[in-house]
């Protein structure tokens, strides 16, 4: 019996479909070795040593494999293949000796299908060691950095806080647009577009162009800077003649888009699903597992000739032959440092529609757009129609376009946003009817906040992190609040972003230094390539880190950063009050913690322009009959309980109960809550003696079918709120 083990459940599940009674496969659910979390794990003074141990959780499964390890004749690690699969393998070799007891290969493959399985355990190899080693660089870097640095931020500003390699550069580039935002000056300009017809036209659309030239210049985008300049030009253009000047005709041709990466994969998962990161690559992971799409951890456009020659069979059996692109079409990455050995995301079988597969909503969704993308990928480009007129009036130019497509080509399957304009049959030197002048106002805009997209877009092109880390680490600055996101979905720093960034920028520039991070990403990729040895490189880093760091130690005060004094009294032992800085924002904290542990919130100022630090309101607490009070959070004021830390109710500001009777208790009333993320939720007010909650506002009303309450869904669709009910309001 030959043992296979992979990392992932569902993927041995997948495999085992692919092999013969003679395998039987296992999987490691992940690393089952790691650094240990309550210490540093590495000995700086010995070649930065790690010290690699088996997680409480992965014992259990450790001894499961080295007991089937037992009995078999040949293991077979068929982990991932990238650096996290490759280390995987690697300490799978180590827990289970197979270097000492058993015989073992190495098998690697892109996607999960029968074919490919077959073929790699027909091709084994041995164990990278280069890629092993660059994981382990990595991994040795992202902990000194965490272990050394975020005791110190927890020391000078808060506790709680993190600082990471490529954490801290995206939290740069987030509080470095924010400025550019904050300090943008707009400039005003404008623009003049003349509304035009064909002499005695009859029901026609008007031609509408813009002002483009004056004295045979381009007049730029800010070139009109104000009204007096816009009147001039009107008056200059009074009683002029409008002439076509020069027809430009031209066919004009749009190429499909490359086969998904993973930065692709997100950002358009984002874009047309509103998917995060994190989502899109859980569900992307699920697909890959269950053997319907290759590996998704890529940042390659390489494709197999197997699934091209597939993909232009489906091409020309379902659209034709003229929709197929006429050869094989191979893209090249413009990523740097990428893994050209790897695959682009594509489907396993491009002939599957998505309709064929059994799939729930959000893989059909996902696996309907990767399907979509290669195909189109291989289909022939889309073809318009393209017109430019220039028309002359008096010593200006307008210019006009128009556009109309000819042949859809691979628009057919990708729909792509483009703009459709018909202009009427015109010829040169042919006069031109004015409806009208329009003059309008403009102002610059300033640049835009990143989005989960745009931001993985900058940090691909300049060459930080790789396609597996773009999802932690958003996920890992926002859990730190470091960011937020606003009602644009675009991200802004927070308070405590801002002061640690600052502190990161001065005090130790390289951490956060763009070019620095990114050379570092070149010289694991080197490392991986056995170009260069990977205890230089984190030797080089570590001991001027190391350095810096114990000078600043000294250097900085916490005062200096995150305390601030007031000239106000702790009201429990009189002493002096300081503003702190915490991790979700300033607050006050008495001078003389931690003797005295008092805090509040920073206040707000009432109408008079005094501050306030709590508000007494006529209401009473529904839990013990005591007066709430009024607070500032996180995510605004709130009512609390003034008995707190006994009693610990608390209700959303501004929404009190909603009137609507608990349907699981019965004395209850649903009340506006929030998580501790500030997502807004709806539950009872006996909460912990009653735990019924929902996601939507209950409308107050009941479910004609089963006597549930009604919620409003964030649509605007009413329906039921039991799950085992599908009534929805026409």
């Amino acid at each position: 019996m030959n043992l296979v083990i992979v990392e992932s459940p569902t993927k041995s599940k997948t495999i085992e479909k692919f092999l013969g009674s003679n395998y039987k496969v296992l999987s490691s659910y992940g690393h089952i070795r790691d650094l240990p979390k309550s210490e540093l794990g590495i000995d700086t003074e010995k070649n930065f040593e790690p010290r690699y141990i088996i997680p409480t959780k992965s014992k259990k499964r450790v001894t499961a494999l080295k007991k089937e390890a037992e009995k078999a004749d040949l293991i077979i690690l068929a982990t991932d293949e990238d650096r996290e699969g490759e280390a995987i393998a690697w300490h799978l070799l180590h827990a289970l000796k197979l270097d000492k007891t058993k015989k073992y290969q190495r098998i690697a493959f892109h996607e999960i299908t029968k074919q490919a399985i077959e073929q790699a355990i027909k091709n084994p190899r041995d164990i990278n060691i280069d890629i092993v080693n660059a994981q382990q660089a990595r991994r040795i870097l992202d902990r000194l950095v965490g272990y050394k640095l975020s005791p110190f931020l927890w020391k000078k500003v808060t506790r709680g806080l993190s600082a990471g390699r490529v954490q801290s550069v995206a939290v740069r580039l987030i509080c470095e647009r924010e400025e550019e935002v904050k300090n943008f000056n707009p400039e005003e300009y404008w623009t003049i577009e003349a509304e035009l017809e064909k002499q005695n036209a009859k029901n026609q659309l008007p031609i509408k162009a813009l002002l483009a030239k004056k004295d045979k210049k381009l007049i730029p985008k800010l070139g009109i800077k104000i009204k007096k300049e816009t009147e001039d030009i009107l008056k200059d253009l009074k009683n002029a003649e409008y002439k076509i000047i020069d027809i430009q005709k031209k066919e004009q041709k749009r190429n499909p888009l490359p086969p998904f990466i993973t930065s692709t994969l997100q950002r358009e998962a984002y874009n047309k699903l509103h998917w995060s990161t994190k989502f899109t690559m859980r569900t992307a992971q699920g697909l890959y597992e269950k053997g319907f799409i290759t590996y998704h951890r890529t940042d390659s456009l390489n494709i197999a000739n197997s699934a091209l020659s597939n993909a232009q069979k489906y091409i020309e059996k379902i659209y034709g032959k003229n929709y197929w692109a006429g050869s094989f079409k191979k893209y090249k990455t413009k990523a740097k440092g990428a893994q050209e050995a790897h695959e682009a995301i594509r489907p396993s079988y491009p002939d599957k529609e998505p309709n064929k597969l059994k799939l729930d909503e959000k893989q059909a969704k996902l696996y309907d757009l990767i399907w979509r993308r290669f195909i189109a990928s291989q289909m022939s480009q889309a073809i318009f129609d393209s017109t430019t007129i220039d028309i002359e009036a008096k010593n200006y130019i307008f210019k006009t376009t128009g556009q109309i497509l000819k042949f859809e080509g691979f628009l057919k399957l990708y729909p792509m946003k483009f703009e459709q304009n018909k202009l009427p049959e015109l010829e040169a030197n042919e006069t031109l009817n004015l409806l009208k002048l329009i003059p309008d106002q403009h102002f610059t805009q300033p640049p835009a906040r990143y989005s989960e997209a745009t931001l993985i877009k900058v940090l691909e092109e300049n060459g930080i992190g790789r396609p597996s880390t773009y999802a932690p680490v958003i996920s890992t600055i926002e859990g730190r609040n470091y960011i937020q996101k606003n009602e644009q979905k675009k991200f802004e720093p927070t308070e405590i972003g801002v002061v640690v960034n600052d502190l990161l920028v001065k005090h130790f520039p390289k951490i956060v230094d763009i070019q620095f991070t990114a050379k570092m990403e070149q010289n694991l990729d080197e490392i991986s390539e056995g170009k260069k040895e990977w205890v230089p490189i984190v030797r080089e880093f570590y001991n001027p880190f190391a350095e810096r760091l114990a000078q600043k130690e000294k250097e900085i005060s916490k005062a200096d950063i995150a305390e601030q004094k007031t000239d106000k009294k702790c009201p429990k032992c009189g002493s002096m009050l300081l503003i702190k800085l915490g991790r979700f924002g300033k607050f006050y904290a008495c001078s003389k913690f931690p003797e005295c542990k008092y805090s509040a919130p920073l206040e707000e100022k009432d109408a008079s322009g005094k501050d306030i630090v709590e508000e007494k309101i006529d209401k009473k607490c529904p839990k013990c009959g005591e007066e709430l009070i009024v607070k500032a959070g996180r995510f605004g004021k709130f009512y609390a309980c003034s008995a707190f830390p006994k009693c610990k109710h608390t209700e959303a500001f501004g929404k009190s109960s909603l009137d609507i009777n608990c349907p699981k208790c019965g004395t209850g009333n649903i009340t506006e809550k929030r998580t501790k993320r500030g997502k807004i939720f709806y539950a009872c007010d006996e909460y912990p003696k009653c735990d019924f909650a929902l996601w939507d506002k209950p409308t107050g009303g009941k479910c004609p079918k089963c006597d549930s309450l009604l919620i409003e869904t964030k649509k605007n669709i009413t329906k039921c709120s039991s799950k085992d009910c599908n009534y929805i309001k026409k």
